[in-house]
C-alpha cells in the first residue's frame, strides 16, 4: 500500500513538474522595443548539398513571429536589417521575384508586421548608400506593398511612385535614350554613340564620389585597354541646372570621356534615370541593353564586362 502511495506521488509531482513549463510556455515573453533578436533557422555551416540551400532558403523566416501584429516593434530592426542583407545574398536571382513575393504575402498577416518589412526591406534594397540595393528584388515587395489592403489609397502611393521609378532602365532593357550637349553647344543622343560598351555616369561637378569613381575608372587597366581598342566609350553626364559650375569644371574631366549636360532638363522632367542619387553608373552593351544598373562599384563593372567578354 505504501508502495502505491509513493508511486502516485511521484507521478503527481511529475506531472506537476512536466505541467510548469507548459505553463510558462503559454504566457508571452514581454520584450522591451527593439530588443527581440530574430533566431535564425537553419545551420548555414550544415549546407552541403543543393537541397541543404534550398531548405536553408526556404525556412529562413520560419522563426521570425509573422503574428507579433503591434508587437512586431519589439524586434530589433538591426538585427532584422542584418538578417534581410543575409538572406537577399543567398537568394538566386531567378528566384528573387517569387522569395520576395512570398515573404511580404506571409507579412501581410497584420498591418504593423506589413510596415516591418517594408522598412527593413527598404533600407537594404532601395537605401542609396545600402550597397545591397537591388531594384530587381525590390519591385516585388513594392508591387506587395502598392496593392496591399491593409494600406489605405495615400499609403499605396508611395510605393506605388517608387515602383515606377525602380521599373526604369531595367537589367536586360533597352536604356532610355536622351539628348546630351556637350561643352562647343553639339548636340547628340545617347543611342547614337556606337560601342560594344557604353558607361554612362550621371554626376555632379566637383561631387567627391564623383571624383573617386572616376579616377577609379581611369585607373582601371580593363577599362583602359577598352578604351583604347575604341570597344568601351564613357559618357558622363549632368542632369542639373548650374551650367555654369559645369563648364568650370571641364578641365577635370578625363579628355577621353564625353562630357555633357542635359540642357532641356528631359532627364528628370520625363522621369528616364532615377536621379535620387548621384553619380551613378550604368554599363550598357552594343545595343545599349543595361547590364548594370544604377551602380557605384567601379569592379563590379569590370566583372559584368568580363563575364560578358567569355561568352563571346
Amino acid at each position: 500500500m505504501r508502495k502505491q502511495l509513493l508511486f502516485i506521488v511521484i507521478t503527481l509531482l511529475a506531472v506537476g513538474c512536466n505541467n510548469q513549463p507548459q505553463k510558462a510556455e503559454s504566457e508571452a515573453i514581454v520584450y522591451e522595443p527593439g530588443t527581440r533578436r530574430m533566431e535564425r533557422a537553419g545551420d548555414l555551416s550544415q549546407i552541403q548539398t543543393q537541397a541543404d540551400y534550398y531548405r536553408y532558403i526556404d525556412t529562413y523566416w520560419d522563426k521570425f513571429d509573422f503574428d507579433a501584429d503591434s508587437l512586431v516593434v519589439a524586434y530589433d530592426t538591426i538585427d532584422l536589417c542584418e538578417a534581410m542583407a543575409s538572406y537577399v545574398m543567398f537568394i538566386e536571382p531567378q528566384r528573387a521575384d517569387s522569395l520576395m513575393r512570398a515573404l511580404m504575402k506571409r507579412a501581410e498577416r497584420s498591418r504593423p508586421v506589413l510596415q516591418f518589412f517594408s522598412t527593413i526591406t527598404e533600407m537594404v534594397l532601395h537605401d542609396p548608400n545600402s550597397p545591397l540595393r537591388n531594384d530587381e528584388y525590390y519591385i516585388p515587395v513594392l508591387e506587395t506593398l502598392a496593392e496591399s489592403p491593409l494600406l489605405d489609397e495615400y499609403e499605396r502611393m508611395i510605393p506605388a511612385y517608387d515602383l515606377e521609378i525602380c521599373k526604369l532602365n531595367r537589367i536586360n532593357h533597352i536604356a532610355n535614350n536622351f539628348e546630351y550637349t556637350v561643352y562647343n553647344g553639339r548636340k547628340a543622343t545617347m543611342h547614337s554613340i556606337e560601342s560594344d560598351y557604353l558607361i554612362v555616369m550621371l554626376n555632379n561637378p566637383g561631387c567627391p564620389m564623383c571624383r573617386e569613381i572616376t579616377e577609379q575608372i581611369e585607373a582601371s587597366p580593363m577599362l583602359n585597354e577598352l578604351q583604347e581598342l575604341d570597344r568601351l566609350k564613357i559618357l558622363a553626364i549632368y542632369p542639373d541646372t548650374d551650367i555654369d559650375a559645369w563648364r568650370d569644371y571641364q578641365p577635370n574631366m578625363p579628355k577621353r570621356w564625353i562630357s555633357g549636360y542635359d540642357a532641356d532638363l528631359v532627364i528628370s522632367r520625363e522621369r528616364l534615370y532615377n536621379l535620387r542619387a548621384i553619380p551613378a553608373l550604368y554599363l550598357l552593351d552594343s545595343e545599349k541593353r543595361v547590364m548594370v544598373k544604377d551602380g557605384t562599384d567601379v569592379s563590379y563593372i569590370e566583372y559584368m564586362i568580363a563575364q560578358n567578354e567569355a561568352l563571346r
